[in-house]
This record gives C-alpha cells, sequence and structure tokens, in this order.
C-alpha cells in the first residue's frame, strides 16, 4: 500500500535489458509489475499449470524496495490455490524462494528458501514446479525444494518489484534499478 504500479515511469527497454528503475515522484513511490505474455499459454490470465521459469537479473542495494516475482494462480484465489516466488526479498537483503502451500487458510502457511545470496551482482534464478515438488535454483545451485501440498491450478508469471512488505516507506530519495537480462519458459511437456 506505499506503491503506485505505473510501469510508464518505472520500466524500460534498452540494449536487450529490462529496466525497472523504482523511484518517488512528488511522494508517490513508483513500482511496476509486469505480466509477460507466454505464447500458447492455455491457462485464463495465460498462466501454465507446471513447468519451468529461469530469469537472469540483477538489482541495486535500495532501502524499501523489494521483489515478489511470482506465479499467481491464475483463479485470483489466494491463498487456497497458493503461490510461488523466486526472487523474492529486499532489495538490502537475501534473496529468498518461497511457496504459498495448495489449499492455505493464510498467507502464513508456506515454506522458505534463503539464498543468503545478495541481489547485488548478475544473477540466474530457475525454478521448476512439477506436480509433486517445486525445486529453487540460483546461479545453478540448488537451495530448495519442497513436495509439501504444491499449488496445481495454472497460475501466470508476474515480476512484482514494489515498495517492502511491514516496514517503512522508501524514504523519498531512495532510488535504484533492477534489471533484467532475459526470461525464459518452458513448458511441462
Amino acid at each position: 500500500k506505499h506503491g503506485t504500479y505505473m510501469p510508464s515511469k518505472v520500466v524500460s527497454f534498452a540494449n536487450g535489458v529490462m529496466n525497472i528503475h523504482l523511484h518517488t515522484e512528488r511522494g508517490v513511490h513508483m513500482v511496476a509489475a509486469p505480466v509477460p505474455t507466454i505464447p500458447g499459454a492455455p491457462g485464463k490470465d495465460g498462466g501454465l499449470r507446471y513447468g519451468r521459469y529461469g530469469i537472469r537479473f540483477r538489482a541495486d542495494h535500495v532501502r524499501g524496495y523489494k521483489t515478489a516475482w511470482m506465479l499467481w494462480p491464475d483463479s485470483q484465489s489466494w491463498p487456497r490455490d497458493g503461490e510461488i516466488d523466486f526472487p523474492e526479498g529486499n532489495l538490502t537483503g537475501s534473496v529468498w524462494g518461497v511457496v504459498h502451500h495448495q489449499g492455505s487458510r493464510s498467507g502464513s502457511d508456506q515454506a522458505l528458501f534463503s539464498t543468503h545470496v545478495t541481489y547485488t551482482g548478475w544473477h540466474t534464478a530457475t525454478l521448476t514446479w512439477l506436480p509433486n515438488q517445486v525445486t529453487f535454483q540460483l546461479d545453478g545451485r540448488t537451495v530448495g525444494t519442497t513436495t509439501t501440498r504444491i499449488p496445481n491450478t495454472p497460475m501466470h508469471l508476474v515480476i512484482q518489484s514494489e515498495t517492502s512488505i511491514g516496514s517503512p516507506p522508501p524514504a523519498n530519495s531512495a532510488a535504484g534499478n533492477i534489471q533484467i537480462d532475459w526470461l525464459a519458459v518452458y513448458r511441462r511437456a
């Protein structure tokens, strides 16, 4: 509730890189949540049921902002239909992987995995979502796997970059960039 989703003032492309410029204009914290279109995705909102998602990214160390790049249920029924987030975390902290379980009654019904790696520097995050497990990898290293109540409804990808939750809003002078070099999505055969 501390940011305004304003992609036209936040998202740009140059030299093959998507840039998300998190900043404040006239006291309004500008954030974005791009939703990539996946050609031929059968889900109601363009989502898939299972697959592998890889993204190469880096971010500035910016207090008050975070990522929650997620697979969000096409049903919009949250927390019941779960959610899968990777990378998630404050830009001043570590990258996390999070699975909100299928059948949840609260957002805290989840499995958490810390990478102990910060957002600065280029990284490749890969999440593999199968019927019986979710696995998170950062830079080719597995950082967590869960087999508990795996979400099982179609989900679409949201690259949500926003103000931090549960902390004061960013200072008006807080500004920085998240850069995305590439994104790859693989459907389950």
